[in-house]
């Protein structure tokens, strides 16, 4: 038997030894291990290709940068480097870094503001003797301007007065007066003085002659009335006097004049050429601008020297009108109340 089998392995040459397999399981492993180059050639390529940015050195990019290295706008590209770490001098990351710059000196000018302005400050607590100086210079130029104004007023008022004292001669002698005679030498000064006089509120108003006193009183809303105020006026179609008193009653919405300024401002009017329907309504405006009142009520009596010395020569005549404003016009309770009390 013995013999059978060892004939029997060498008559099947075929079946491999065990050593022979060994050596070819050998073989194999090896071939595994060693990779041939070309693999690891495209596994650069591949992770050359995940970043789209980098350019790898290939011959396509040789020739790309020749192209580039000629000018041509077509193929000019411009790669970002941001993504490897590196500092980037790209048009896009220029342009971004450009106005980060902008924002950032934005950001700081407000504070240089806030300092000059400071500045200014820490200088006038450090040097106040220049400011008191600077004042005292403005309050003398103030004082100068006012002395040259007065100047200029005494200047003009005295060319009217030469002015109208020639008038006044031609007058006197229109009339059959010598004005060189001893009693009229100076009559034609004097009566351009005092004609100034009389008409001397042209340079006033209502306002001026206020001088602020306006007080704050809410709790009275009584009527306010000042009467018998005497007026002397001159009538503007024959100027001629006419003369005779004032009544005026207001009820207040918050500020109350000073009595006296009633007064004054119907002085303020009537010595003006007028006639007394303009005069009565003159004064009830210019109580209404000072206070605002809820109601303003003027009354006027006179007697006209028109009607007195020449025309109808009637002595005893005088002339009424009035004005109302507010609820004086709109309540007839009320107006009747105030020409209740000036007929008093």
């Amino acid at each position: 038997m013995s013999q059978v089998s060892s004939s029997t392995k060498k008559a099947n040459p075929a079946v491999p030894s065990v050593e022979g397999r060994k050596r070819k399981k050998r073989k194999t492993k090896s071939s595994v291990e060693y990779a041939p180059p070309a693999v690891e050639e495209s596994s650069s390529v591949s992770t050359s290709s995940s970043l789209p940015f980098v350019s790898a050195p290939s011959s396509s990019n040789s020739s790309y940068s020749s192209a580039e290295e000629e000018g041509t706008d077509s193929t000019k590209t411009e790669t970002c480097l941001l993504p490897l770490c590196r500092v980037c001098i790209c048009q896009p990351c220029e342009t971004t870094r450009s106005q980060l710059r902008q924002t950032a000196s934005e950001q700081k000018s407000p504070k240089k503001s806030k300092t000059a302005r400071s500045d200014p400050q820490k200088k006038s607590l450090t040097k106040p003797q220049k400011k008191t100086s600077k004042q005292h210079e403005s309050s003398s130029s103030s004082s100068t301007k006012e002395l040259v104004v007065k100047e200029e007023t005494e200047e003009t008022k005295e060319k009217k007065i030469a002015k109208m004292t020639e008038a006044c001669q031609t007058i006197l002698t229109c009339i059959g007066e010598d004005p060189g005679r001893e009693g009229l030498l100076k009559t034609p000064e004097r009566w351009a003085k005092a004609l100034l006089f009389m008409t001397h509120g042209y340079a006033q108003t209502g306002a001026d002659v206020t001088n602020g006193a306006v007080f704050n009183e809410e709790d009275h809303k009584e009527m306010v009335v000042v009467k018998d105020i005497d007026i002397h006026s001159l009538c503007e179609h024959h100027m001629v006097p006419f003369t005779g008193r004032v009544h005026v009653g207001y009820i207040p919405n918050g500020k109350i004049l000073g009595l006296s300024k009633l007064a004054r401002i119907a002085e303020v009017y009537a010595r003006r050429l007028q006639v007394q329907e303009r005069l009565t309504r003159q004064i009830a405006d210019a109580v209404v601008e000072a206070v605002d009142p809820l109601g303003v009520a003027v009354v006027i009596e006179c007697s006209h020297f028109c009607m007195v010395m020449r025309g109808v020569q009637k002595c005893g005549a005088k002339t009424v009108t009035s004005s109302v404003r507010g609820c004086f016009e709109t309540n007839s309770k009320t107006r009747a109340e105030f020409f209740s009390i000036i007929n008093r």
